[in-house]
Formats: C-alpha cells, structure tokens, sequence
C-alpha cells in the first residue's frame, strides 16, 4: 500500500522561503513522477509543478521563476524549494504521485496521480 508523506509546511513572511518535502512509501510505479498542487478553501486543487521519473521539472505559470521542484531518487524524495512567496499562495499543498511527464498530452491534469498525500499548510503573512 503507498502513502505519500508531505512535510515542510509553516509560516513564513511574505518574500519568504519555504522547502516542501514528498516522500511516498511503497510499491510505487518505476515511471512516476511526482507533483505539487495546492487548494484554497472552497476552491478547487490548482496545479503548481511536477517533475518526471527521469528529473524533467515542468510548473504552473505563476510559480515559473520563484519555485524549483527536484527529486533524490535514491531517496524518492521530491522537494519543491518556494521563494518569494506571497500572501495568495497561502494554501494547504498536496504531493502527488503518478504519471507526470512534460511530454503527453494535458501533463498537468489532476487524473495524473495515482497517489496523493493528505497536505501541508503554507501560511504567508503579509
């Protein structure tokens, strides 16, 4: 059974840096990437950034520039390293797991996680 492990949510000021873990435990598939989504209250999960199997990062727009997303295979461990934040990305984020790649087509769909992780509250004080 695969349980999918968030940590490194908090608070932190606007500007401010955050590093978010994923850590699935399990039988997961040989060729799945992982993800990050975040949802506000009463609003649906909006994607953020994925990376591949083989490392290929692909993000949302509003992310492009101030968020990295990597991974230690060695470890199957993705991280997402959060710079800038702001106030609006106060949200609970949410690790997936499936089959994220650039390359197919709708590569940012939520039906690609197979597997997600119960989420980690970011909070962004202005």
């Amino acid at each position: 059974q695969v349980q999918v492990v968030e940590s490194g949510g908090g608070l932190v000021q606007a500007g401010g840096s955050l590093r978010l873990s994923c850590a699935p435990t399990g039988a997961t598939g040989s060729r799945d990437g992982m993800a990050w989504w975040r949802q506000a209250p009463g609003k649906g999960r909006e994607f953020v950034a994925a990376i591949s199997w083989s490392g290929s990062p692909y993000y949302a727009d509003s992310v492009q520039g101030r968020f990295t997303i990597s991974r230690d295979n060695a470890k199957n461990t993705a991280y997402l390293q959060m710079d800038n934040l702001r106030p609006e990305e106060a949200e609970i984020y949410y690790c997936g797991v499936g089959r994220y790649t650039p390359s197919t087509l709708f590569p940012r769909s939520v039906r690609r996680s197979s597997y997600w992780g119960q989420g980690t509250q970011v909070t962004v004080s202005s």
